[in-house]
């Protein structure tokens, strides 16, 4: 059974601005635990959770706790006086409540409408998390959480079936774009003629050429390059499009993850200071990669990560970081001028 299958397709969200108190209503009234954050195209941005809105720490609850009995209330509960005077407070200690972008978590794990019901397990169970939203196009189409693998469980036996998770080929995407260009000669699919008529005509040509042809013949070759050069622009386009679905499809398994970080070993005892834990096209940042381009100056890469690169970010995030370790992000060519692929490295050294 696949997310399709599997997903709740009516998803509850919040646009980035949305205040805690309206976040805290819609969880209320529909009884979830978190939902997305979306910006105005349906491209998730981060998910906001309990926790993200209690406050994970015994400081952030305390600090927050004061607003937070008043969330659910729809009747004022306190006086004018006693209201004004918690404003003033609130005022005073900078408190005041926070949007959806200031408390989501971000980047956010994903799948696609494919991925299998034993892989989405799988990346709840790595990232302790309780729900997945389903990206269709770049957008959100739906949200698997916890609660609907145990419905499927319980109504088709997922699990003993053993589903064989069904694989695509690039090959055909490859081939689209295989086609090179092979410079156009006027003329070319005519039939040879006899030689001497060959010669006759050739002469009567020479003799009866003016300039007005001879623009047509090298306007005839300009048009002919840029329709191969857009038929070859619009088959690269189709080529990325169709290989960022399979990037976002793809997740780093608990097996990858100790294989990399087994290598990272071997890294540092041959006395290198870091490792290149991913690489991957710049396309699969939500940005384009601009964020990590701008470095140092822009702290809020991590947040355009997608697919594989935003588990990657996470699994240091809670497995490595605590232990010393630093993540960081290059571009690593610039093809054209432009930014290509980037790498997120793992980073022990000074």
């Amino acid at each position: 059974m696949q997310a399709k299958d599997l997903m709740t397709p009516i998803v509850v969200t919040a646009a980035p601005d949305m205040p805690a108190r309206e976040i805290a209503r819609l969880m209320s009234k529909h009884g979830i635990s978190g939902l997305p954050v979306v910006d105005s195209s349906g491209a998730i941005l981060g998910m906001v959770s309990e926790g993200d809105l209690i406050g994970r720490s015994d400081f952030d609850r305390e600090m927050r706790r004061d607003w937070w009995l008043t969330l659910f209330s729809e009747t004022p509960v306190l006086s004018a006086g006693s209201v004004l005077g918690l404003a003033k407070l609130f005022a005073k200690l900078r408190i005041r409540e926070r949007r959806a972008s200031e408390l989501m978590s971000a980047p956010v794990v994903t799948v696609g409408e494919t991925t299998d019901a034993q892989e989405i397990a799988d990346l709840l169970t790595d990232h302790r998390i309780k729900r997945v939203p389903v990206i269709r196009d770049g957008k959100i189409a739906g949200i698997v959480s916890r609660a609907d693998l145990i419905r499927a469980v319980a109504s088709a036996g997922i699990g003993q079936a053993g589903e064989s998770r069904q694989s695509g080929s690039i090959a055909g995407w490859i081939d689209k774009i295989d086609q090179r260009f092979t410079q156009f000669q006027p003329g070319s699919g005519r039939a040879p003629a006899a030689p001497g008529a060959a010669a006759s005509s050739s002469s009567q040509r020479e003799t009866e050429a003016d300039a007005t042809e001879f623009r047509k013949l090298a306007a005839d070759f300009e048009t002919e390059v840029a329709r191969k050069r857009v038929e070859e622009r619009r088959a690269e386009a189709k080529l990325r499009s169709e290989q960022m679905k399979v990037l976002i499809g793809e997740h780093i398994t608990g097996k990858r993850w100790r294989e990399l970080l087994r290598r990272a070993r071997e890294s540092a005892a041959h006395g290198m200071r870091e490792f290149l834990l991913l690489r991957f096209p710049h396309s699969l940042c939500s940005d384009g990669g601009r964020s990590i381009n701008a470095l140092p100056e822009n702290g809020n890469w991590p947040e355009t990560l997608r697919g594989e690169a935003a588990e990657v970010y996470l699994r240091w995030k809670q497995e490595l970081r605590p232990r010393g370790f630093r993540l960081t992000a290059r571009v690593l060519d610039f093809p054209g001028g432009v930014p290509g692929d980037i790498g997120l490295f793992l980073v022990w050294g000074e």
